[in-house]
């Protein structure tokens, strides 16, 4: 698909937007007993804010849904969950999920994020049912937009979803991510937390309340500041947020609201690689970075300083039986990013590996080399949905369009010489960029989805659900020096496939529902198979799957249980390992990914309710048979809460099973746990304006543990580089607010 005609499907759906009047936010199932509506609705975006069983459990499956769903409400992450806490580890008590974040909670972006095996990059992430993330390689930036704060609620779909889940990497599972809204009272409130690790927070919240004089308009702003050394050494992180969300009801057809949202982040940190064996032996588990100017592994000179933004205008309209919603959003990620060329002292100063340094470059015989790096990126898209009751059941159509420009950019330089541009040995005696440069990348990706659907309400109590998705992917590449060749390229590629579903939900009773669904998934290839001379005979292929999963899930006020059996057929299958900070991939040929999922939770009373799920999964290569990596053979969770009164507190333990490093009986890791604990204690309901003030304790990792838990890539030299499990941390958190 070329780039006019992308053009021309984007005005289309911007016209029939203006005609008909109306657009699109996500859309909440109510807390109702009428389960058809709620499904209809639930085809559309995720639905999170619906909670049926016990609302202290930190997770559930969903009586709505069609597919393995794990539902987390805001209360929840609020009350149990650190303060600094990223969307990664929010989910990480739910089943089948793991995630690395080696330097505290919230304190570094997490390396690894995985559901059933497969990897972030695999799966989709969306921010109130906008997919977000780089177009490179389609991963995401956890430390990058989203706080803790202002979130509403977070669902983990472990599947592909139907024809209606848009995102470039739907079919390894999404995980959604809502907003808080404005409350209906007016509010300022305060937040203030210090803890482990040189943690500080504060944040601030102000809420309109409903202005009826703006027929409803609800508002907050909520601005963030927080700063912490970490628990690896000198890898500190700074970072400032602030949230804005606008809801105005309109009086236009049946119902008619506007939401307009803002999301602005900026952050700086000296960003954690992994450390050697003989690091960690000689300068503690707890090793990163050193305080020597004439290191590569000084602090200083690696740096991260990133600024983000995300705003979206969202319409959601009913009128006449037609229900239509549209999101035209925006967001984007300025980084600017310093490091040594060798951190882990395999590379004295003043030397550099063979293949390291393009086009000769050289250093004197003390300098300190090292690299700059840009990443720009900026996304412009819009999501379009419609529906309308036709017949004995619901059509619902949609398209999804994005266009992402990215700017990367890697240039050798001399840390020592205030990072000047090297001069090569070609008899230049003016430093000069292009020959100074590992990649110097100009690439665009446009992404076209629609889809077509229909839920056929066989009778009350069953909904088949069939539909088909045609996605396509262009990128565009304009490259002066392109990575990996250091050559000039100028290329474009585009593929294409058209993708169907199948589903069926039934409802046994009204707290009992059970679901079969059959997907299919595909994902274009990263950016990285244009780094070849000649693109067009790369045979990295994309990839595909077949997904078939069934499930059921049962769950009322004290109770609530929910398990399912997967099997995913992964064809053409792209992975990856690290090598100095930089991936390399390949295909790995096809996989086969099954298992088995259950959570449960129940109230014993007297305040207490008890949670548990686990997960056997497995994810072997069709071929010989081999593991796939940081793919755990099993997880678990078990935890006791306890809410009565002003008290509140909770006890979980994660068990995270034996997995690989990388390539079976490379790196073989061993299974672990760790145990994370919260007390909250409300000390005052109300005095005059002030309400809900609150004293909170949040800590993990009780036991302290600090063993090797991830392989994060390689040296140069191919020396494997780990991480250690944080070591415990505690956040004491004060709260109140006036009204």
């Amino acid at each position: 698909m070329t780039r006019s005609h992308y053009s021309q499907v984007f005005a289309l759906k911007v016209l029939a937007l203006v005609m008909l009047g109306g657009g699109s936010i996500p859309v909440y199932a109510d807390d109702t007993d009428d389960q058809a509506k709620d499904r209809d609705l639930d085809q559309v975006v995720v639905s999170a804010r619906k909670i049926e069983g016990p609302d202290q459990a930190p997770s559930q499956g969903s009586l709505v849904a069609t597919q393995p769903r794990s539902v987390i409400n805001g209360e929840f992450v609020q009350d149990n969950d650190s303060p600094l806490a990223n969307y990664t580890d929010i989910i990480k008590f739910t089943p089948s999920v793991w995630t690395v974040d080696p330097n505290g909670p919230g304190m570094m972006e997490n390396l690894a994020t995985s559901i059933r095996g497969f990897q972030d990059g695999f799966f989709n992430v969306t921010f109130d049912g906008i997919p977000w993330g780089d177009s490179n390689d389609f991963t995401h930036h956890s430390t990058s937009y989203f706080m803790a704060q202002d979130v509403g609620a977070v669902v983990v779909d472990r599947g592909p979803g139907n024809a209606a889940t848009l995102g470039d990497a739907t079919f390894g599972g999404t995980i959604a991510v809502q907003s808080d809204d404005p409350r209906n009272l007016r509010a300022l409130s305060g937040e203030l937390s210090a803890g482990s690790f040189g943690m500080q927070l504060a944040a601030l919240r102000y809420d309109t309340g409903e202005i009826s004089d703006w027929g409803g308009t609800r508002a907050f702003i909520d601005v963030k500041s927080f700063t912490a050394d970490g628990y690896l050494s000198n890898s500190g992180l700074w970072r400032n947020n602030a949230f804005l969300k606008v809801i105005q009801p309109l009086a236009l057809g049946d119902s008619t609201t506007i939401t307009v949202a803002s999301n602005l982040n900026k952050l700086a940190q000296h960003p954690p690689i992994g450390a050697t064996t003989a690091q960690l032996a000689a300068y503690g588990v707890n090793y990163s970075y050193n305080t020597d100017p004439n290191s590569q592994a000084y602090y200083g000179y690696n740096l991260d300083r990133i600024s983000t933004d995300f705003e979206y205008i969202g319409v959601s309209s009913q009128f006449n039986g037609w229900r239509l919603n549209n999101d035209v959003y925006t967001y984007a990620y300025f980084h600017d990013g310093w490091n040594g060329e060798d951190v882990n002292g395999t590379q004295p100063n003043g030397v550099v590996l063979p293949g390291d340094v393009p086009n000769g470059t050289m250093y004197g015989p003390n300098d300190v080399p090292g690299q700059l790096l840009t990443n720009n990126y900026r996304s412009v898209g819009d999501i379009f949905r419609l529906e309308h009751d036709l017949g004995p059941g619901t059509a619902q159509i949609g398209a999804w369009y994005d266009h992402q420009t990215n700017y990367r950019a890697l240039i050798e330089v001399d840390m020592s010489d205030n990072e000047a541009f090297n001069p090569s040995i070609l008899g230049n005696t003016v430093p000069n960029e292009i020959e100074s440069a590992d990649r110097l990348m100009h690439d665009q990706l446009f992404t076209d989805q629609e889809y077509l659907q229909y839920i056929w309400h066989v009778w009350s109590d069953l909904d088949l659900t069939g539909g088909v998705k045609a996605v396509r992917f262009e990128r565009d590449q304009y490259a002066p020096v392109n990575q990996g060749t250091l050559q000039p390229l100028v290329f474009e590629e585009t593929w294409s496939r058209n993708l169907a579903s199948l589903d069926a939900h039934y409802k046994i009773a009204d707290d009992w529902s059970a679901y079969a669904q059959f997907s299919q998934g595909f994902l274009a290839p990263n950016l990285n198979v244009l780094y070849t001379t000649n693109p067009a005979e790369s045979n990295v292929q994309p990839q595909a799957t077949n997904n078939y999963q069934a499930g059921t899930t049962w769950a009322n006020r004290g109770f609530s249980l929910s398990a399912d059996v997967y099997y995913i057929d992964f064809n053409n299958e792209i992975t990856s390992r690290t090598v100095e900070g930089i991936k390399e991939f390949y295909n790995e040929g096809g996989t086969l990914y099954k298992g088995v999922e259950a959570e449960g939770s129940y109230v014993l009373g007297a305040g207490f309710t008890v949670y548990a799920n686990g997960s056997l999964n497995a994810a072997h290569s069709k071929t010989d048979q081999t593991w796939v990596p940081d793919t755990p053979i099993r997880t678990g969770t078990i935890g006791l809460f306890y809410k009565q009164g002003p008290l509140q507190g909770s006890l979980m333990d994660r068990y995270v099973g034996a997995r690989y490093g990388d390539v079976e009986d490379a790196y073989p890791l061993g299974g672990y746990s760790t145990t994370d604990a919260a007390l909250n204690y409300t000390f005052l309901n109300s005095v005059g304006a002030l309400k809900d003030a609150k004293i909170g304790v949040t800590a993990q990792n009780l036991a302290n543990k600090t063993s090797i838990y991830f392989l994060s890539g390689y040296t140069g030299g191919g020396t494997p580089l780990w991480f250690t499990i944080p070591g415990r941390s505690f956040q004491i958190t004060l709260s109140a607010s006036l009204q």
